[in-house]
């Protein structure tokens, strides 16, 4: 074995209980994507953590959303760079750490965000660590961190962010949480995020409901035909997910909004997914309503590449000369950041990250050792990268 890998496996785990430290700081920290104090209490912590091992770090304000943070060391290094990717911002609400704070029980870790995706940041700071501590000189390394991407960066223009940063880079690990079954991601769909409202009449519900149109009844006929829009086949789904609307039981509504997800896997549907919707947003079932359809794509599919397929077969190699279950290439319905790293031209692979399951739920788990693991595959990728690609 390579002396600088054999001293950074070692350095790993040397550091089990500062990595678990770590964890249990970040996951007992809210930080839920309309949590902007919270998102940009954990930037800072990164920040200082990063600056501590040598990167220039710089944090990205955003106004309506969680700052993001970028971490870079040996920019003037001649080689390609190589970046760790991810995420700060959680799917739960203010207040879920004084009800579940960060726990380990039988092997596994417990909390908000545990694995989606505070676990990943472990693994992305000590790979970084272990990297400075044994001295890689060869290529830039730097680390791109979003404060909303579990809200597709609705209210911010993060997605360019990472175009932009990761341009002219060799690859990219995204630690997103992996799968309990060795999956590495090499391709996602896209995501896009609609809001229809519906405008309707009010009136009293038992004196004269003759005169109210009703919001939500107008909703309840356009929500079956949404969801009659899935293509299984063709791999487009649509889901209202959200529905808020109504104040009391004996009042006509006059107002529904819905929140739409659609997925898909062709870049080309963008066009035919708007019109559908639009389509039906037009068409009215209760006299005396009116629909508003906003809203677009979110994150763009994340195609697999020929070079993203030579990554994956570099880090499944990593694995295995470490003496680890051997990964497989896997596609998600899930989009993230990598997606974005694509469109710039950079091979990535996704789900790298702590493995684990129940991910945006109460029931969410982290597989303790599988931290340990899958940051001395990171360490190792990296380390080999030139061996194999």
């Amino acid at each position: 074995m390579d002396e600088a890998l054999e001293e950074a496996l070692k350095f790993v785990d040397a550091n089990r209980a500062n990595m678990l430290n770590m964890w249990e700081e970040l996951v007992n920290i809210d930080s839920g994507s309309s949590d902007k104090e919270g998102v940009d209490t954990i930037a800072e912590k990164l920040k200082k953590y990063y600056d501590e091992i040598g990167f220039s770090t710089k944090v990205i304000e955003f106004n309506n959303a969680g700052n993001s943070l970028i971490a870079e060391v040996g920019a003037e290094r001649q080689k390609k760079g190589i970046l760790f990717i991810g995420h700060m911002d959680t799917v739960f609400k203010a207040g879920t750490v004084n009800e579940r704070p960060f726990k380990i029980e039988n092997g596994k870790a417990y909390g908000p965000g545990v694995l989606d995706m505070k676990g990943g940041l472990v693994v992305e700071y000590f790979a970084a660590k272990a990297l400075q501590k044994v001295g890689y000189y060869d290529r830039p390394i730097k680390v791109i961190i979003s404060g909303d991407e579990e809200v597709a960066h609705v209210n911010s223009d993060k997605g360019k962010l990472f175009i932009r940063e990761s341009e002219g880079y060799a690859a990219t690990f995204n630690c997103e949480p992996g799968y309990l079954d060795n999956g590495i991601v090499v391709g996602r769909k896209g995501v896009a995020k609609f809001t229809m409202e519906i405008h309707g009449v009010s009136a009293h519900a038992g004196s004269d409901p003759e005169k109210g149109s009703s919001a939500i009844l107008e909703a309840a006929h356009k929500i079956i035909d949404i969801h009659k829009l899935t293509n299984f086949e063709e791999g487009t789904t649509y889901n209202v997910g959200v529905i808020h609307g109504g104040t009391v039981s004996n009042a006509v509504p006059d107002y529904v909004k819905l929140k739409i997800d659609v997925r898909f896997l062709d870049l080309d549907k963008t066009e035919e997914i708007i019109s559908a919707l639009k389509d039906v947003t037009n068409r009215t079932y209760i006299v005396g309503t009116k629909s508003i359809l906003s809203g677009g794509v979110s994150f763009k599919p994340m195609e697999t590449t020929e070079g993203i397929m030579k990554l994956f077969e570099h880090y499944k190699k990593t694995s295995i000369d470490l003496g680890y279950e051997m990964p497989y290439p896997k596609k998600s319905g899930g989009g993230s950041d990598a997606a974005n790293t694509v469109i710039a031209g950079v091979p990535s692979i996704c789900a790298v990250g702590v493995k684990g399951s129940n991910d945006h739920s109460p029931k969410e788990e982290a597989d303790i050792e599988s931290m340990f693991e899958r940051t001395k595959v990171l360490i190792a990728s990296v380390l080999t990268y030139d061996k194999d690609c």
